[in-house]
């Protein structure tokens, strides 16, 4: 027998337009403002303040994209000639052609969502993130709208986690499938129903960044006009505006069903310059499809500017740079990014030849040793206990300007806790700073060892437990049910000191109290925590 899983269907209302007919009045480019020509592009760019990012040289190099979409059929065009595309394969037809030669499905929408993103042609259009590397993935068949195309996204999630992505741009939204199939409902987008919004957070729960159009919808003053994935929590859905910044009419609106904001932020998403499906041609179109690439475009180049960003610091960043950040609503969400904003809200860590700290009598002994230095006032030395806020806990000053390696000391003799974790705040003579990598260090003779309370607690329906092992040995740690019968056993295995995080993954389980066990030769320790669904 085959069971209908769900439904749901792409962003329909996608309007292309040929080149001639651009009929929407673009921002010209002043003449020698920026380094680059961006042609009939630079209006959906200027309003997101990239030309500015790329002029301080960010253009998404070191960064992995994968643009997931109905298929690519130009890549020969001229906007892609630069592009470094390293991975591609069509999970509509199982087999590495991303074009349509005969094949399921027509690909001129990935086409210009891809070029959207990452296009290069000088005095014709370039994409936030033309330096990045690419993956494409081909999921949707536009010739019907059947439950595998769900499975297809997240197969093709999954491989390209497989090779390294960073960021996920999806111009696909799922909410109706053909008869038989029962569609979803707009109670449904509620951030844990639809299989494809869980395989999104999963995701982001991963490290990588998931950018998704919010859905052609429009508005609807009863509920929300959202398709999946965009109702998750940790998705980035991105809404559509004008090249005035107004809404466009189609642009879905939230709230999702459990009453949060969306779509998160928004770009430009009518009349937005793409490449065609013939020849050099380019095209305009409208659809929200065309306002998720810009941002995840963005991403890349927050990425690029520090690696070590999570999925959720970077959403924290567009939101807190963009047009609404102190007044989001369910029709613009945070409003419209402004990536200079967040490119210079965003720290990078502190260039270290080294940053460590050990454990020694009592007290812990920080080192550090800088390889150059230019107006260096000062090392605040901060310090946070697990699932604690960071505290200033003493100034180091620094030598002003020096191309010599210079080493730093700093002794913490205040220990309370059993771990902590420590990090520097470079600060220079104006006021800038940066923030150094963080270190952990194991506090021993104040708990054998050490079963942290989960991440977050409730939760739904992953969590993370943290534990600290001061002596090598086995270590068992299993999950109970409120009768005290063992559910799963998350490890059991001979380790070496030190501090792990293992995850659980409450998906298979029923909603309510559950216990987690860690027993070692020294002891057991137990945490309670609570699975709501």
């Amino acid at each position: 027998n085959i069971d209908v899983v769900g439904t749901f269907g792409k962003n329909a209302d996608d309007v292309e337009f040929k080149q001639s007919e651009y009929i929407e009045s673009g921002t010209l480019q002043p003449a020698g403002v920026n380094s680059l020509n961006y042609g009939n592009s630079y209006t959906q760019v200027n309003l997101i303040n990239v030309p500015a990012v790329h002029d301080s040289g960010y253009n998404g190099a070191g960064v992995t994209i994968c643009v997931l979409d109905a298929g690519f059929d130009n890549l020969p065009h001229e906007a892609f000639s630069s592009m470094n595309i390293i991975a591609a394969y069509d999970f509509v037809n199982n087999d590495p052609n991303v074009a349509n030669q005969g094949d399921m499905g027509e690909g001129s929408h990935g086409t210009a969502t891809l070029s959207i993103i990452g296009g290069f042609k000088e005095g014709s259009l370039i994409g936030p993130a033309y330096g990045a590397d690419f993956i494409l993935a081909k999921t949707e068949n536009t010739d019907s709208e059947t439950p595998v195309e769900e499975d297809n996204w997240v197969a093709a999630l999954e491989w390209a986690d497989s090779i390294g992505v960073d960021v996920t741009s999806t111009s696909l939204g799922y909410l109706d499938y053909d008869p038989p199939f029962t569609s979803y409902t707009w109670q449904d987008m509620d951030g844990n129903t639809a299989i494809i919004t869980i395989a999104g957070d999963l995701a982001v729960a991963k490290g990588i960044v998931v950018v998704n159009s919010a859905g052609n919808n429009g508005f609807d003053p009863t509920h929300n006009t959202l398709g999946a994935p965009a109702d998750g929590d940790s998705v980035i859905a991105i809404g559509a505006v004008t090249s005035s910044g107004t809404r466009t009419s189609f642009s879905s609106v939230g709230p999702t069903a459990d009453g949060r904001i969306k779509p998160d932020l928004m770009a430009m998403g009518s009349n937005v310059y793409h490449a065609g499906s013939f020849g050099n041609q380019y095209w305009s179109g409208g659809g929200t499809s065309y306002s998720c690439p810009l941002v995840a475009g963005v991403c890349a180049l927050l990425l690029q500017k520090n690696p070590s960003l999570t999925p959720m610091e970077v959403l924290q960043i567009l939101r807190s740079t963009a047009s609404l950040s102190s007044n989001p609503n369910n029709e613009y969400g945070w409003g419209i990014i402004d990536a200079l904003d967040a490119i210079n809200s965003t720290v990078v860590p502190v260039e270290l030849v080294s940053f460590k700290a050990e454990y020694l009598n009592g007290k812990v002994e920080l080192q550090w040793i800088t390889s150059s230095e230019t107006n260096n006032y000062g090392f605040e030395v901060e310090r946070r206990d697990y699932y604690g806020g960071y505290q200033v806990i003493g100034f180091v000053s620094g030598n002003g300007s020096s191309t010599n390696r210079i080493t730093y000391n700093f002794i913490d003799g205040d220990m309370g806790a059993s771990a902590y974790v420590y990090r520097l705040k470079q600060i220079d003579l104006d006021g800038s700073y940066v923030y150094s990598n963080e270190v952990e260090v194991l506090v021993t003779g104040l708990n054998d060892f050490k079963l942290f309370q989960n991440y977050p607690n409730p939760f739904n329906p992953v969590t993370n437990l943290r534990f600290i092992v001061p002596e090598e040995g086995n270590v068992k740690i299993a999950l109970y049910d409120v009768l005290g019968n063992e559910v799963k056993i998350l490890l059991n295995e001979n380790i070496r000191p030190g501090s792990y995080n293992i995850p659980v993954d409450g998906s298979g389980l029923s909603s309510g109290t559950y216990f987690v066990k860690m027993q070692t030769k020294s002891g057991q320790q137990i945490v309670k925590m609570s699975l709501l669904k």
